[in-house]
């Protein structure tokens, strides 16, 4: 299968109706459910407040080369055992689902996270029961960790595989020849 072109796209006050058909009820059924008009405006508050903070960035996915925005894909810090890592999620609408798109996406979201050099690790914590998701994990090279119990929404555990990648901050970028 040919590798979808994508643009990812820094959340923009367009995007608050992209958010609300993300929270379609089967985009949503491995994340809890759907949210509340209330939630959802939260959410791309946050969404959009998230670059200017310096802890993360969220994206509108752009499909090439009809400039469709057909998801959302993002990055932030997050702590996870103790230790400070990002964590990543994405949504594809259901549409253009099993094309390649998260994974295009996902892709340029931790190229993007790697010119930070920030955090050692990248986290994904995907629903057991969503194959999709576990998928794009294991095609971009994240190692399964464990199944693990992950609060989503707060107030609802879920059953979820970590998912780990070492990012490029984990690379010693400065040598020494004299070592």
């Amino acid at each position: 299968m040919k590798t979808p072109h994508v643009f990812l796209k820094i959340w923009s006050d367009a995007n608050l109706d992209l958010l609300r058909l993300i929270n379609a009820p089967e985009m949503m059924e491995h994340l809890g459910g759907s949210e509340t008009e209330e939630q959802i405006l939260n959410r791309h508050k946050r969404y959009l407040e998230i670059d200017g903070k310096g802890t993360g960035r969220m994206f509108s996915i752009v499909l090439l080369p009809g400039y469709e925005t057909v998801g959302s894909v993002g990055y932030w810090d997050s702590m996870w055992e103790g230790q400070s890592v990002y964590e990543i999620g994405w949504s594809v609408l259901p549409s253009f689902q099993g094309r390649g798109i998260a994974t295009a996406a996902v892709a340029e979201a931790i190229a993007n996270a790697n010119v930070e050099k920030k955090h050692m690790y990248m986290h994904a914590f995907p629903s057991i029961n969503n194959p999709a998701s576990n998928a794009v994990c294991q095609k971009l090279g994240f190692q399964l960790m464990s199944s693990c119990e992950f609060e989503y929404p707060p107030g609802n555990l879920m059953q979820c595989n970590d998912w780990r990648l070492e990012t490029d901050a984990s690379k010693n970028i400065f040598t020494d020849e004299r070592l």
